[in-house]
């Protein structure tokens, strides 16, 4: 195995190593070879968690794309018949695309593209920037093969944004707003040459030709990154938010309100935690009225289950506040079971919006130790105590056995003993005898 499917599958969880696995074993009984690209090897050269698996195929991506979820139970969630681009959503909550490896021509801004059948050196340097440009072979043959053909990899060890070919702009103005997200949230510094084409295109208003389901694609990536005010900010100095709702830009930006939300996202919940999209939007929109909210809630296009649970998070903040400043909480297990289970979103919007300092301090008090002594308690521990796994009965038990965990007083250490006046204190130990050239005997 090579170093770099070493590296990769260190990366991965469970669920994405099995998504990888038999994603090679479907294109291998198809006879068709299959990379892992974009954004998947960016992450795993510089280290980062992986987010989403972006798979490219020679052929009919659709087919292998629906394979792979028919296989792990997944589904298909958008489909581009076009470009032959399928998205899926996978057991264990991973995010994945197969696309075919192709060419691309414009004849104007964001126009539709000329596609053809293309190799794999071919797609990768049609693509936006030199980090998002390499790919990974999955392939007997040639598996753990790193291809990059436009030198991503040293413009990543240089923390270097740089277009991959010429006319990145030109072939999809959206990658304007990609660029900027990139700049803030990984940190990098954007190359003289790119920041020309990228001052060249906002004059030439190729922003103008991006769908605006574009821009908000970029916000909600930032809405888990450090450094997304930073980002919005810059957005609006080169007068790009307001393409979205002319009601956001300005002093109706809530750039002091999400930053406070920003700080608590990364200082209070964990790494790993999942959600609070809908709460970033809730600050974001919060200086609205409730006419331009609505219009930014059509253009972000929420799906129907989010857009649900966006109209309720409000109040199931209140409802989770209530719950934790009652006076009925008096124990660790009492403050576990008002959060376990609660949303992301709803956690952040009473981090956020709380006044009750007994409310903060048991939010960080579940976070940061009765989660994870309740991570201590395994199923095994249940199971041995005979209630049978996978009933009711076995849940009940679980919680209770948890409650009962974190409400256990810490056993407290005996203080040492004084010892006894003219007590001699036991000096270093004598030194080894040496052999010749220093090895001990």
């Amino acid at each position: 195995m090579s170093d770099y499917m070493f590296v990769l599958e260190s990366h991965l969880d469970a669920a994405q190593n099995r998504a990888v696995t038999e994603i090679q074993r479907i294109a291998t009984e198809a006879g068709m070879n299959v990379w892992l690209t974009g954004g998947a090897m960016r992450d795993t050269l510089r280290g980062a968690r992986i987010l989403d698996l972006d798979f490219t195929v020679e052929r009919d991506a659709g087919k292998i794309g629906r394979a792979l979820a028919q296989s792990l139970g997944g589904e298909v969630v958008e489909e581009d018949a076009l470009k032959r681009w399928v998205e899926l959503t996978l057991p264990g909550g991973v995010r994945a695309s197969v696309g075919n490896a192709r060419s691309e021509k414009y004849l104007k801004p964001g126009g539709k593209p000329q596609i053809a059948p293309a190799g794999i050196h071919e797609d990768l340097t049609r693509r936006d920037f030199t980090i998002n440009a390499m790919a990974l072979s999955l392939n007997r043959g040639s598996r753990g093969l790193l291809i990059d053909p436009t030198n991503g990899q040293a413009d990543l060890t240089n923390r270097e944004l740089r277009g991959a070919n010429p006319y990145i702009f030109f072939d999809d103005p959206s990658r304007i707003f990609r660029l900027i997200r990139f700049q803030y949230t990984l940190g990098f510094e954007i190359a003289t040459r790119t920041q020309s084409q990228l001052e060249n295109a906002l004059i030439e208003e190729y922003q103008n030709a991006a769908p605006v389901s574009a821009l908000a694609t970029e916000i909600r990536a930032l809405a888990e990154s450090e450094n997304a005010v930073a980002a919005l900010e810059a957005y609006d100095r080169l007068g790009l938010l307001k393409l979205l709702s002319p009601a956001l830009s300005g002093p109706n930006l809530n750039a002091a309100g999400l930053a406070r939300f920003e700080k608590l996202l990364h200082t209070v919940l964990p790494p790993d935690a999942k959600g609070g999209w809908l709460a970033f939007l809730t600050v974001l929109t919060e200086k609205l009225g409730p006419k331009e909210k609505a219009g930014i809630l059509h253009d972000f296009a929420l799906p129907k289950a989010e857009a649900e649970e966006f109209k309720k998070l409000e109040a199931q903040a209140k409802k989770l506040e209530a719950a934790l400043k009652s006076a009925k909480v008096t124990r660790p297990s009492h403050v576990y079971a008002a959060l376990h289970g609660a949303s992301t979103d709803a956690v952040l919007m009473v981090l956020y919006e709380s006044a009750q300092r007994v409310v903060q301090d048991r939010i960080r008090a579940y976070y940061q130790k009765y989660l994870p002594l309740a991570q201590e308690v395994t199923e095994e521990q249940v199971a041995a105590t005979g209630v049978k796994p996978g009933t009711p009965k076995f849940e009940k038990a679980f919680q209770a056995m948890i409650a009962t965990h974190l409400n256990a007083r810490p056993k407290k250490v005996p203080p040492p003993e004084p010892e006894a006046e003219g007590t001699p204190v036991p000096g270093p130990p004598a030194p080894m005898a040496m052999e010749r050239g220093g090895a001990r005997k």
